[in-house]
């Protein structure tokens, strides 16, 4: 026999969030990348410079394809940027670049949460793809040892998400202050880069919820059996 299941609806509101965040990182990106800064810096020569200014002169700063793919690689000591912001002189490519600038420089300060992300990386690669297909096994021989190693897989990218809260907060704010002290961005410039930077820091608020949410799901599943 067929039932409702209720544990469903808890999956709506983080879905609902990150659709609204993505459609204001959109908005914002796309708003502030018409908007150039008045000093003319490219996004990667702040980012080139920023690197420079704490001796992180082997740390290279590469384009990737895409749009908004821009990260920092921990493991090549390597800092990309999407086509997009590369060469770009708007506000929103330099508060893009500033950010990432700003993981590269917490690793080599040793911010402690961005270790511990990085730590636990390779588990979580593992823990969010085998945590359903585990659960859901569980489920249907009704073994409930499959449940709970299903629960802590998925804990442990619960965990990696609200610890990825810290390191792109503290990116964010380390972006916006060397943007300020180096004179990259004026004033009224700085408080459009912090507007498309505060917009994607949503989306991991959004991505952490969702993933709470779930993990709150898979226990009342579990109850259920």
């Amino acid at each position: 026999m067929y039932y409702f299941d209720w544990t469903i609806i808890l999956v709506i509101p983080g879905l609902l969030l990150a659709l609204w965040a993505q459609s204001r990182v959109s908005s914002a990106f796309n708003r502030y990348s018409s908007v150039y800064a008045g000093r003319g810096s490219t996004a990667n020569a702040v980012a080139r410079q920023m690197l420079d200014d704490h001796n992180l002169f082997d740390v290279e700063v590469q384009t990737v394809p895409g749009n908004l793919t821009d990260n920092y690689n921990p493991t090549n000591r390597t800092l990309y940027l999407s086509q997009s912001v590369y060469g770009s002189a708007s506000i929103a490519a330099i508060g893009v670049a500033a950010h990432e600038a700003g993981h590269a420089i917490q690793h080599d300060t040793g911010y402690r949460p961005l270790m511990v992300r990085t730590f636990i990386y390779p588990a979580v690669r593992i823990g969010s793809t085998l945590a359903w297909p585990i659960f859901i096994l569980g489920l249907i021989l009704s073994l409930p040892a499959l449940l709970k190693i299903g629960i802590l897989a998925f804990s442990i990218a619960v965990f990696f998400s609200l610890v990825t809260l810290p390191v792109e907060f503290n990116a964010s704010r380390r972006a916006l202050a060397a943007l300020s002290d180096g004179g990259y961005l004026s004033t009224e410039e700085l408080s459009g880069a912090k507007k498309v930077l505060d917009a994607a820091a949503l989306t991991y608020v959004a991505s952490a919820l969702s993933a709470a949410l779930q993990l709150l799901r898979l226990i009342l599943l579990s109850r259920r059996r």
